[in-house]
């Protein structure tokens, strides 16, 4: 069940973190069964309630999961083990094709922006949390893009909010409707978190009206929306799609709606927004990275009163604020901001047509990557590594939909996206079917 390794401790604290060490230390690998309580309580000469609570412990922070008489085990992707256990190695003189990296070639230069920066009068304890006009710049786009008018907050980056507004209005064993396949780092983020993550299926589109209904009639107390350039499938909402999500959420007006729209910038597909007349609790949730750099972590939010106020509350309790420098930053590289959207659509749109070429369909209505389902990713994605090309397992991105490849298309060449579709179709030797990613 766990090999050489042996569970110690006398208390649940210890033996939660005596089993979280041997997951960062690799004597605990993701998916194996850990003993039934009353076997483990009696190994370790403890009460059972002792080991329950330990394994609470551990689901609570995301490193287990428990399913009824098959009992537990630690998750697939558990917060405990290194993140970078998740990718594959790259081989020498491979692509790497699995990062979803924005092109660094079309990202503007940081050094001018920072040293402007930099130049701007020092912030002390009990100023502002934020630069004035970053927050009027954000409110202005919000307003265009039909956003109820809100509060703002600024946060380091999408994770980050998202992560301060379930906080702020969910508890442990709650359970929030998100996408699948969805943003892996969400997916992880969620049991850290406590929370139960519920499967809704996506299309090009975005999520699928029905499923997300079911959901929230069933118990999910948020929903998660990515507005454009979904990770992993590309999938952006259309105004059809987003009328029907707003009718779900209009009938459900108690749910928390979280929109990520981290594609602002490099996307040419327009916003939609889902919270106008709708529900009472939302966030809206824009990041500098994939448009300006990655390293900036600022992002800026919009919602309901409430919701902010609980965002900034928390805030000032731990980091207390966002960096004024990386906040002048962005607001220096967003006066003459790069326009990157009509080469990203090129890339995905040669891949998809040389995928096309070959019989495969794919996905990649915007951002930076494209989907492809096969039938068996863990073979398909040998098969590519064997010919060079480095590409993301659908696993990461995964609950309950069919197995798929993210690849990330921001650097890829036409000659190289020729190759590419020659090369998995002669891994999967036969067409990949279907034009929903359910």
């Amino acid at each position: 069940m766990l090999g050489e390794y042996r569970i110690t401790g006398r208390r649940a604290s210890e033996i939660a973190a005596d089993v979280e060490r041997a997951l960062a230390a690799g004597e605990l690998t993701p998916g194996a069964a850990l003993p039934p309580l009353r076997d483990l309580a009696v190994e370790l000469g403890v009460n059972p309630n002792t080991v329950a609570a330990a394994y609470r412990l551990l689901r609570e922070r995301g490193v287990i999961e428990t399913a009824g008489r098959r009992g537990s085990r630690v998750r697939p992707r558990p917060v405990t083990a290194p993140r970078d256990q998740a990718r594959l190695p790259v081989p020498p003189g491979a692509r790497d094709l699995s990062a979803g990296n924005p092109d660094p070639a079309l990202l503007p230069p940081l050094g001018p922006a920072l040293a402007a920066a930099a130049a701007g009068p020092a912030v002390l304890y009990g100023q502002p949390v934020a630069e004035p006009g970053l927050l009027a710049g954000f409110r202005a786009e919000f307003r265009a893009d039909g956003v109820p008018d809100g509060e703002l907050a600024v946060c380091s980056g999408a994770l980050d909010t998202i992560s301060r507004v379930l906080a702020a209005h969910l508890r442990p064993g709650d359970t929030v409707a998100v996408e699948d396949p969805g943003w892996g780092s969400l997916l992880d983020l969620l049991p850290a978190l406590g929370l139960r993550p519920v499967p809704v299926p996506v299309d090009d589109e975005g999520p699928l009206p029905g499923p997300a209904a079911a959901a929230l009639d069933h118990g999910a107390r948020a929903l998660i929306v990515t507005s454009r350039a979904q990770n992993p499938t590309g999938a952006a909402l259309t105004p059809a799609r987003a009328a029907a999500l707003r009718a779900v959420l209009a009938a459900r007006p108690a749910t928390v709606l979280i929109e990520d729209d981290h594609g602002h910038g490099m996307v040419d597909q327009s916003f939609q927004s889902l919270a106008a007349g709708t529900v009472a609790h939302w966030t809206l949730v824009r990041s500098a990275a994939k448009a300006l750099a990655p390293d900036l972590r600022v992002a800026v939010c919009t919602g309901d009163a409430d919701t902010i106020a609980r965002v900034l509350g928390r805030q000032r309790l731990d980091a207390g604020w966002v960096s004024h420098l990386l906040q002048r930053a962005v607001l220096e590289l967003r006066r003459d901001p790069p326009a990157p959207a009509p080469v990203y659509r090129a890339r995905r749109d040669a891949l998809l047509a040389a995928l096309a070429a070959h019989g495969i369909r794919a996905h990649g209505a915007s951002g930076l990557n494209v989907w492809v389902p096969v039938p068996d990713e863990t073979a398909a994605t040998a098969a590519l590594l064997h010919r060079g090309w480095v590409t993301a397992p659908g696993s990461r991105f995964r609950l309950a939909s069919p197995p798929g490849l993210r690849i990330t298309v921001s650097t890829l060449t036409p000659a190289e996206s020729t190759a590419l579709a020659a090369d998995l179709a002669a891994a999967l030797a036969a067409p990949a079917a279907g034009s929903r990613l359910t």
